[in-house]
């Protein structure tokens, strides 16, 4: 019997197992995607699930009105922020939500929802909403794929919609970049060496571009005593040509024009016609 055994365990050991069968992956009726953007310093990221249309009606049938819905298909849809923003005005923290609407005919309701992390809405509580705002539906050109996309992007803010069929919802999300970039900016300049140019210089472009010519100017200043440059002049000659002062541009652009080397040969031919252009 011992013998037997001894056998028994030898052949289980040096046999090979038989081949484990792969588990079968299927592709999910509704597809997965992943829509990512950078709206200013904001990274906004959508998980989510693609249901189609295929010859049904949607609105009010499939998708029932005034009923919480998944907004899209398995898994309840997830978003992203990276900072705080605000939706359609109304403040919501950083961070994951899942992402529930209720559509209705005239009116959707838009739920971003701290429990991330569910199957559909079947256990979506309203209690754990973080922000509900309201948005309208729009006639649109018919989508057979559920689809959110960004129409609309800027630095300070972005338009998201969902659009499926032949309808779309948008609704606003606010970064407040300009405002933010703007006391970075002032902490930076007030913090930077009194040899340093090219920070104040560096706020003051992002000032001047952003329609804040004033604060551009006392940057400059800050810049022009640190040293002055064919940058930082030329941003003065500018500054001063929107304001109105085309005598005392052309002068401040000449005198940037002097500090010219050969890698500014680029730069130094924009300057010549922004002179010539003030000189009409």
């Amino acid at each position: 019997m011992r013998k037997y055994l001894a056998i028994c365990l030898f052949l289980i050991g040096v046999l090979p197992l038989p081949a484990q069968t792969p588990a079968l992956k299927l592709p999910r009726l509704s597809q997965h995607q992943v829509v990512m953007q950078t709206v200013g310093l904001t990274d906004i990221k959508i998980d989510y699930s693609r249901p189609a249309v295929k010859g049904r009606v949607i609105w009010g049938a499939l998708v029932p009105y005034d009923q919480v819905w998944r907004t899209g298909a398995n898994e309840a849809t997830q978003i992203t922020f990276s900072g705080d923003v605000t939706i359609n005005g109304q403040s919501l923290p950083g961070g994951t939500y899942s992402l529930h609407t209720v559509p209705g005919r005239d009116s959707w309701i838009i739920a971003f929802n701290k429990v991330a992390q569910q199957w559909g809405s079947f256990s979506y509580d309203q209690a754990q909403d973080a922000l509900r705002v309201t948005a309208k539906p729009q006639k649109a050109p018919f989508s057979e794929l559920f689809t959110i996309g960004f129409p609309d992007v800027g630095s300070d803010s972005a338009t998201i919609a969902l659009c499926w069929g032949d309808v779309c919802v948008p609704f606003s999300v606010g970064t407040g970049t300009t405002a933010k970039v703007m006391a970075a900016a002032g902490a930076a300049v007030a913090g930077a060496a009194p040899t340093d140019w090219q920070t104040p210089y560096r706020a003051a472009s992002f000032a001047f571009d952003n329609g804040d010519s004033a604060q551009a100017m006392k940057w400059l200043d800050q810049s022009t005593k640190a040293g002055q440059t064919i940058s930082n002049l030329y941003l003065k000659s500018r500054i001063q040509a929107k304001s109105g002062d085309k005598a005392g541009a052309i002068a401040t652009a000449e005198a940037a024009l002097k500090l010219a080397a050969p890698k500014d040969k680029e730069l130094a031919g924009e300057i010549q016609k922004s002179i010539d252009d003030w000189k009409k």
